[in-house]
This record gives structure tokens, sequence and C-alpha cells, in this order.
């Protein structure tokens, strides 16, 4: 298991971009993960259960708040910037810093999408990316049929840099991903 001693410090400021800003997970956010876990693909790509009760929102939340101690990234509850509503969720995943590289992933509740809060999370995410010492490079993998988070990389400025046949295991079926990334600025 990494160390934290291997990530940055915890932002003093929250990631903050257009309509939404990130913050750290909390307790309070089982709400919002009960919320993701009725959408049938957020299961499937990540540890929440599908139609997860508060016991098991509640383990989620406690997984998503040990992934800085365990030195795996940055996992934030993505808020609404006005009302400070929890809204969904998103990561920073750093298991190949050393290589320069991470990933992101993000997910909105159902209640709140086709309101840019996907695009403007994942822009918040990538500006706190930059500030990474020896980050240089954040992927996206993303599966064809998902056109609403494809419309999010590319509004945030990701680009597209090809198709992963056979690449990614997700809910037991092998399937095929597109590469997004970001680069950062020179």
């Amino acid at each position: 298991m990494a160390l934290t001693s291997s990530l940055p410090p915890w932002p003093l400021t929250s990631p903050a971009h257009g309509g939404v800003a990130l913050r750290r997970v909390h307790e309070g956010d089982i709400a919002m993960a009960r919320e993701l876990a009725t959408d049938p693909y957020v299961p499937a790509t990540g540890s929440l259960p599908a139609d997860a009760d508060d016991e098991g929102a509640l383990a989620w939340v406690r997984r998503q708040q040990r992934r800085y101690a365990e030195g795996t990234g940055f996992s934030f509850t993505i808020t609404e910037a006005g009302s400070g509503a929890a809204i969904g969720h998103c990561g920073l995943w750093l298991s190949e810093l050393g290589e320069g590289r991470g990933t992101a992933g993000y997910a909105i509740v159902p209640s709140a999408r086709g309101r840019g809060f996907a695009a403007d999370a994942l822009r918040a995410l990538t500006a706190f990316g930059w500030t990474v010492p020896g980050l240089f490079r954040i992927a996206l993998y993303i599966e064809p049929w998902n056109i609403g988070s494809i419309r999010t990389a590319e509004r945030a400025g990701y680009a597209r840099e090809g198709l992963l046949r056979s690449h990614q295991v997700i809910a037991g079926t092998r399937r095929d991903m597109l590469l997004f990334a970001a680069v950062r600025p020179e």
C-alpha cells in the first residue's frame, strides 16, 4: 500500500469551476451515494453497491474517505456552488504518479444531470491535478456508447486519443474503452 507521503497535501482551498466546488467526502454524503446507486451503470464501474441502502452507502463513503490516506489519490464530493448540495462524486487517481500519469472519474446524481455540472467538476479536478507535482497527464476511459460522458470530456478540454479494445471488465464483461486525455499545459 502506498503512503500519503507520495501524495501532495490535501488542497487548502476547494477546487471549483463554474457551478461546482469539490470537497472532501463526509458522512453527510450518504443520500448522494444512495442516489448514485440508483443508476444502473455507476455501481458497475466502481465499489458502490447497486441500490445501496444507508449501510451500503456509508461503507462506500468510508472507502472514499480512505483513498487519500491509502495513497490512491483524491476522492471528492461534487457540490453545487450556490447551495453546497452534494450532487456527485469525482476522483483523481494517482497510482502512476511516479510516471507522471493519473486517471480521473466522475458521476453526477440523476436528478442533477443535464446542467453542465460534470464538465465543471472535471475542469475543477483537472486544474487541481496540474497543482500536483510531477503530474503531466490525466486520462479518462469512457465506453463508446456513453455520449454524455464523451461530451463532458470534450467540454472539459480532453482530447480523444483512440479506442482500447477489450480494455476493461465492467459488470463481468470485457468492454472497449475510448481513451481521452489532458496534458499539463506548458
